[in-house]
């Protein structure tokens, strides 16, 4: 990224606060059913984040903001971010430009990005996997050099990226929250994080709509996996959508009961 100004000045400290999610409950095979849409709305941005399920390796959250991320920047020092858009529309701001969004995205912020986030409306609801390891595209999909594959549910043209680069050019006072370590740390910046005149790489932000997802069918029942959509080395996430369903004429119209003992689903 090229700076405007060094991006390094801090004017302030103003505090920390701890957001480890408290665990309620730990070893605890039970049955649940996740109420999901029931998640009260909240203005703040960070602080509608409500977890749902945690561990090593992930953090999965729900969250119903009201209002803008305009007040402050964030950064998750801690994890790659993907937010599904189940209900909403608006603007991603981020250092190497902006990604307009509605319902259907996914965003995928890799960590250590500065952003902001616009809503259009107060009604919006989000579902949010924190993950403490990279985000690809599954490795099958791809080839040797990288490029997606014909037989892959999605291509390289489904992928936005940043667009419309807004620079900034201000001093001030900036307040960035940044988590590290389950702290949020608050910081005071002289110069507007924004102030990026141009970036080159290939680690930025991007959306993906799920409506772009291609799903991939079988005379017979395919296995959970051809409806992978993001891979970590820890875990995955797949996305089941609206699909020509099993057509041999003595396909079984659903799998049997069976264990997944290698995973938690």
């Amino acid at each position: 990224m090229y700076h405007l100004h060094p991006p390094t000045i801090v004017k302030d400290f103003v505090g920390k606060v701890d957001i480890n999610p408290e665990i309620a409950e730990d070893k605890q095979m039970q049955m649940r059913s996740l109420m999901g849409y029931n998640v009260e709305p909240v203005d703040d941005f960070l602080e509608s984040r409500v977890p749902v399920l945690v561990n090593n390796d992930c953090h999965v959250v729900l969250s119903a903001p009201k209002k803008s991320l305009r007040d402050y920047f964030y950064k998750n020092a801690d994890c790659d971010e993907v937010l599904f858009v189940h209900k909403g529309s608006g603007k991603l701001r981020t250092q190497l430009g902006n990604i307009d969004f509605k319902y259907g995205d996914y965003l995928v912020i890799p960590r250590g990005m500065i952003y902001q986030i616009d809503f259009d409306t107060e009604d919006n609801r989000l579902f949010i996997v924190e993950s403490f390891h990279p985000i690809y595209t599954p490795k099958r999909y791809r080839n040797w050099f990288g490029q997606l594959l014909e037989h892959s549910p999605f291509c390289e043209r489904d992928f936005r990226a940043p667009s419309e680069l807004e620079t900034y050019d201000e001093h001030g006072d900036f307040l960035i929250k940044i988590k590290k370590e389950g702290i949020l740390y608050s910081y005071t910046y002289a110069s507007h994080p924004f102030d990026v005149a141009g970036w080159d790489g290939y680690n930025f932000p991007y959306a993906f709509s799920i409506h772009d997802f291609e799903p991939l069918t079988g005379r017979v029942h395919q296995p959970p996996p051809v409806h992978q959509t993001f891979e970590t080395p820890a875990f995955v996430i797949c996305s089941f959508v609206p699909r020509l369903y099993d057509y041999h004429p003595d396909a079984i119209p659903a799998p049997y009961n069976h264990s997944n003992i290698d995973s938690d689903e």
